[in-house]
């Protein structure tokens, strides 16, 4: 099976990104499938406008795949930039899909419930979407439950194309809905998130995870008391990280009274730290070669854009578009 899913450079990556994406990339990596896994520059030019960023965090997404283990000899690592195609078959697509559609999405939707005042690229977004799912001949996207409309969007577009040019021209793709993660919360309580300005980093310091983990908000329940886990934004992250029978411990501790939010704290740093150290290692050693980083890149791009290319050669040609070049 060819598998799709993409990473938006919007800042660096942390506990959240893990476990709501590179976990499942490494897995579904491991089962053997043909996977694409690019850096979707061109969506997080919807709300990112600044240069600088834009280049360092598109580098760091890309390093940090690597860093964990998607391995460019077994999985496709590139930039959406690096294929022209896709801008192309966007517009194609776009040709066939109903504004109202547009209209109907909840990205779109909340986003302008919240007050971000929406440019066409964000109203265009579920269009820049599926035909990055489209363009490489994708069956299975993965998303979480939340981003099933998505797929069902670029499903609609494919189905739509097909019966409006004849023929199965574009393969349909189907949703592979992840496993349900809990929601990650950030040191606030609230959905660890860049933007909430509340996330734990993957690539920090160990120094600098221990004082992250330090100013995770808490009730002020004495030491002496029992505490309800259930209700700590400490142990929901350390919930991710231990294992079961560590889980069982604390969480009896808790209850107990006489276990202090601050060894929580501690102990979460400590297994941050564990988890990630050896990514953390290789992230380093890439710092200090950008050009292994380049050609990872350079021949992801070189193999997406063939396989664009063979979408978009069937696409101009059921729709007419001549090309004498």
């Amino acid at each position: 099976m060819r598998i799709l899913s993409g990473v938006q450079p919007s800042g660096r990556l942390h506990v959240g990104n893990y476990f709501g994406a590179i976990r499942q990339f490494l897995e579904l990596q491991e089962k053997g499938h043909e996977c694409f896994y690019f850096i979707a520059n061109y969506h997080a030019l919807t709300s990112l406008q600044d240069k600088k960023a834009m280049e360092e965090s598109s580098l760091h997404v890309a390093m940090a795949l690597v860093a964990f283990g998607i391995d460019p000899a077994r999985s496709v690592i590139f930039l959406q930039s690096d294929v022209p195609q896709v801008a192309e078959l966007c517009w194609v697509l776009n040709c066939v899909c109903p504004v109202s559609q547009m209209e109907k999405a909840t990205g779109y939707k909340d986003k302008v419930a919240k007050g971000i005042a929406p440019n066409m690229g964000l109203f265009d977004y579920p269009v820049l979407q599926a035909a990055d799912i489209i363009i490489y001949d994708s069956n299975l996207v993965p998303v979480g439950q939340d981003q099933k409309q998505h797929i069902e969007i670029t499903r609609d577009l494919a189905g739509k194309f097909n019966r409006t040019f004849g023929g199965e021209i574009l393969v349909v793709p189907e949703a592979f809905i992840v496993p349900e993660v809990a929601v990650v919360p950030g040191i606030d309580g609230q959905k660890m998130s860049k933007s909430y300005d509340n996330a734990i980093e993957l690539f920090a310091a160990a120094k600098q995870t221990q004082k992250r983990c330090a100013q995770i908000v808490t009730d002020s329940t004495p030491l002496e008391s029992p505490k309800d886990p259930d209700k700590c934004n400490v142990f929901a992250l350390l919930k991710l990280f231990a294992a079961e029978e560590e889980t069982r411990q604390i969480a009896d501790k808790y209850r107990s009274g006489g276990y202090g939010y601050g060894h929580a704290k501690g102990r979460l740093a400590e297994l941050i730290n564990e988890r990630f150290a050896a990514a953390r290692l290789r992230y380093e050693q890439l710092e200090k070669n950008p050009d292994e980083i380049g050609r990872i890149l350079r021949e992801g791009g070189e193999k997406a854009r063939q396989a664009a290319e063979k979408t978009m050669t069937r696409v101009r040609d059921a729709c007419g578009i001549l090309r004498n070049m």
